[in-house]
């Protein structure tokens, strides 16, 4: 059978996966944050008809090697985490990163799961969780109990539970120990006193006015990656920690390789539509050129088979 069939059919394969990654990102280039994809080709093995020889001491010359390719396969599909634009909307719960941060959250209340994140629209919830879009806990430092002054708090318009805040920003302690993170709460009401209004700051501490006094609730986290690229994701505008991401490293914003975080921004798509569409005819013309090749080698295969 003609090599040449193998290898059309190895190039419609990896060139309509090439187009299924340029899909994705046009469908996602007004995705908050979203990462766009790159593909790669790759050669595989080729077939040696004669080996390489080298000159002799006759005289004769060195022969380079005789080698027939038998296709093309997928050499790589990146991740393209350089940031994307930002873009004001005024909006006190948005928040955007600017540097190599992720904010870390987690679907479980005890924040023991954790995803990584660079959409930073979040919520606060009915028990005042600061949350995402998809309702996952926002993760930051608390006040220690040791520093800070236990209040009774109203989360929920039900009733009040103790809960730590200080009216000293020091008491909040950035240990860089991932275990020690917890869901970030802003209270409705501290001893009775209803929520005034909050901010966040360039370093993700998180404040509160309650009758006039400023308390601080906690500070949001943020984690970096040695190989960001090798973070898996997990939909939501999600990622996991892989093989090859290496550890998170947890820290606070401002500080060296975290970035600083900007409320009232988010985060734009990294895509280029200009590059995408430009890619999407060269993918679309390369997949007629390999249906081409296979319709050839059907061509002669009818030819040989009429003789």
């Amino acid at each position: 059978m003609l090599r040449s069939l193998y290898s059309g059919v190895s190039g419609l394969k990896c060139n309509q996966n090439k187009m299924d990654v340029i899909g994705n990102n046009v469908a996602n280039a007004s995705t908050t944050a979203f990462k766009s994809g790159r593909m790669s080709f790759q050669d595989v093995f080729s077939q040696t008809l004669a080996n390489a020889q080298g000159a002799t001491e006759e005289a004769m010359g060195g022969v380079n090697p005789r080698q027939i390719g038998l296709g093309v396969s997928i050499g790589t599909i990146d991740t393209i985490m350089t940031g994307g634009s930002t873009q004001p909307t005024g909006r006190n719960l948005d928040f955007a990163i600017t540097g190599e941060g992720f904010f870390i959250v987690s679907p479980d209340a005890d924040g023991g799961s954790k995803l990584y994140t660079r959409d930073g629209i979040f919520y606060t919830d009915d028990e005042g969780n600061l949350v995402n879009g998809s309702g996952y806990r926002v993760l930051g430092y608390a006040v220690t109990g040791s520093a800070g002054n236990t209040v009774d708090v109203d989360t929920n318009g039900n009733g009040t539970d103790n809960y730590t805040v200080s009216d000293d920003s020091s008491d909040i302690v950035d240990t860089g120990d991932p275990d020690d993170l917890e869901a970030l709460i802003i209270p409705s009401e501290i001893n009775g006193n209803e929520l005034e209004g909050f901010s966040i700051d360039g370093t993700g501490l998180v404040s509160a006015v309650y009758d006039g006094t400023t308390y601080y609730l906690g500070k949001v986290a943020l984690a970096k990656f040695n190989n960001p690229e090798g973070l898996e994701k997990n939909g939501s505008n999600t990622y996991t920690q892989s093989n090859n991401s290496g550890d998170a490293q947890v820290g606070s914003a401002g500080t060296d390789g975290y970035g600083s975080i900007m409320q009232g921004f988010i985060e734009m798509s990294n895509v280029d539509l200009a590059t995408e569409l430009t890619d999407m005819i060269i993918t679309s013309r390369a997949y007629q050129a390999n249906s081409k090749t296979i319709s050839t080698s059907n061509e002669m295969l009818q030819h040989l088979l009429n003789m």
